[in-house]
């Protein structure tokens, strides 16, 4: 998950989760990124038990480690970091299960986060809601271009060049300078500034 850990230098596997999660508070986010590795596997599990498709339980997961790390200060005992982001994850999970039945896809590309997932977002069934709460697609994908132009330059750039010109995430790197770690947490940060525009239509 994160690019913004470069010149901070990684955390050691060994340390335990009260002392990443302390140290991530202080904005080490090697800290955090150490944290991922230790439970991404068992968060992607506990969603895809819940879902059971692997496209939607490895974006609750990227999800729930975003929320995690938003909440992070609100966790009240560090070292129980591993329940605290499983119950996120689950819930997460619940909800995303939840409006399966509301919902129908709208193709839109360029909000994918991994080589093997550019997917779609999914919208809400415009005959589930009210006439005026609908959105079409181009009011959508109009809301999409002002977001994507008003991202920072490097995000912008990471987001086009996956998402649009699909490209992998090495050459992508290579082409901006930075590391791929940068990259996929460029195009997660876009991504997820996306969501936060259209969540009125998820």
């Amino acid at each position: 998950m994160s690019s913004a850990t470069e010149g901070k230098g990684e955390r050691p596997q060994g340390s335990d989760d009260g002392e990443l999660v302390a140290a991530a508070r202080r904005g080490e986010l090697g800290a955090f990124d150490t944290l991922v590795g230790r439970y991404q596997r068992q968060a992607t599990s506990v969603a895809y038990r819940l879902l059971n498709n692997m496209d939607d339980a490895m974006e609750v997961t990227q999800d729930a480690f975003l929320q995690a790390y938003d909440k992070l200060a609100t966790l009240s005992k560090p070292e129980r970091f591993g329940p605290w982001l499983m119950r996120i994850t689950s819930n997460l999970a619940l909800n995303r299960r939840r409006w399966r039945s509301l919902r129908k896809s709208i193709p839109l590309e360029g909000l994918g986060e991994g080589d093997e997932d550019r997917g779609e977002m999914q919208l809400s069934d415009p005959s589930a809601v009210m006439p005026d709460q609908a959105a079409s697609a181009e009011d959508v994908k109009k809301i999409m271009a002002e977001v994507i132009a008003d991202l920072p330059e490097m995000q912008r750039q990471a987001l086009m060049m996956f998402c649009i010109d699909e490209l992998p995430q090495k050459e992508i790197a290579q082409h901006l300078g930075c590391s791929v770690e940068a990259v996929k947490w460029h195009v997660f940060t876009a991504r997820k500034k996306l969501k936060e525009r259209l969540k009125d239509y998820l």
